[in-house]
């Protein structure tokens, strides 16, 4: 089948080779020209303008946007024109579904096909292989069924699930038709805001391990600072990364983000090229403002959430508040905190 492909970051080009190895043809525009050429070095056909690249497509076009979420609007301002009725756009970005609902409704006056696609499987996906949750009108996502199918990972993927029977579903391949337009965005939203979640308990858990030697750190002996009660039972000295390792192999918290945590920590286990910033792209944002709205209590995700926030300094004004409440009500001087040392 043919597709066009508009985002060639690390995500989209990677999604090109693996449906052009499955036989696809993809027709490629970037806004960068180096990315076009580098894809077309690997069997794609590049397009410099939109306006080619729409004129390279045959009728009915399916088209897959693999942009920023603020772009998707303006692509489709300038893409919109150029295509007949019964054309196909595709959103695999992390877009809000809000804005899936809005477009589809827009892009169905002029008589264009919306299909929402939530895609995981980051920069491994070109061999493993990408997870999508897909939203949109049932005979669209049919027509779109082989190139769902050629970019998932396959029944190989994960064994079949205790009692599942007969012919192998659509989701065991790896990809699943969740709804109308908006699902797959509301699916994939809720996955990225669990990913939050696993991510820091990861996180918290083997930091945990890591300040276990507590003990053997000299404390402090003033009123501002708790007393380690027992510091013979804090004096362990892990080997974080091969803590990870062993969780990898017949442990419950067994998973593919614990096995690229290892990875992680087999490279530098004390991760000196991170300075701990985490970002957020949106999703966390939304599968809290989603739980509001249902009435649904979400304590990690949450936490998972307001912990980004805080890593990027964004507490550092409301911990100066609390400093200084501490000393007008008290006269309690900051002290600095103890970096921990093994004796």
């Amino acid at each position: 089948m043919q597709l066009g492909m508009i985002g060639l970051g690390r995500m989209g080009a990677n999604m090109a080779i693996r449906l052009m190895r499955a036989g696809h043809e993809c027709i490629a525009y970037d806004s960068h020209p180096e990315t076009v050429r580098a894809l077309v070095e690997k069997g794609a056909k590049g397009s410099t303008t939109l306006a080619d690249f729409v004129s390279a497509l045959t009728k009915p076009r399916a088209v897959w946007l693999m942009v920023p979420a603020a772009a998707v609007d303006a692509v489709l301002d300038t893409l919109t024109p150029l295509f007949d009725p019964g054309d196909i756009v595709i959103d695999g970005g992390n877009s809000y579904y809000h804005d899936d609902i809005r477009r589809a409704a827009r892009l169905k006056e002029a008589g264009i096909h919306y299909v929402d696609v939530g895609v995981s499987g980051g920069v491994w996906g070109v061999e493993r292989g990408y997870c999508q949750m897909i939203g949109g009108e049932p005979p669209t996502v049919q027509h779109l069924d082989t190139i769902f199918r050629s970019l998932a990972p396959g029944t190989a993927a994960a064994p079949r699930t205790v009692d599942a029977t007969g012919e192998p579903s659509k989701a065991e391949y790896g990809y699943l038709h969740c709804g109308p337009n908006g699902a797959g965005h509301f699916v994939k939203m809720v996955h990225n805001g669990i990913e939050y979640g696993l991510m820091a308990a990861y996180s918290e858990g083997l930091n945990i391990l890591k300040n276990a030697n507590a003990g053997r750190v000299a404390s402090r002996v003033d009123a501002e600072t708790t007393p380690l009660r027992n510091p013979e039972l804090y004096r362990f000295e892990f080997d974080i990364a091969e803590i990870a390792e062993v969780w990898r192999r017949g442990s419950v918290i067994g998973s593919w983000l614990l096995d690229l945590t290892a990875s992680a920590l087999r490279k530098d286990a004390e991760l000196a090229a991170f300075e701990g910033h985490v970002a957020d792209s949106g999703e966390g944002r939304w599968t809290l403002q989603a739980a509001i709205d249902e009435g649904v209590p979400v304590p990690v995700l949450s936490a998972a959430l307001f912990e980004r926030f805080e890593s990027r300094g964004l507490a550092d004004y409301a911990n100066r508040l609390l400093s200084a409440m501490r000393f007008e009500f008290g006269g309690h001087v900051e002290t600095t905190a103890t970096k921990r040392s093994s004796e």
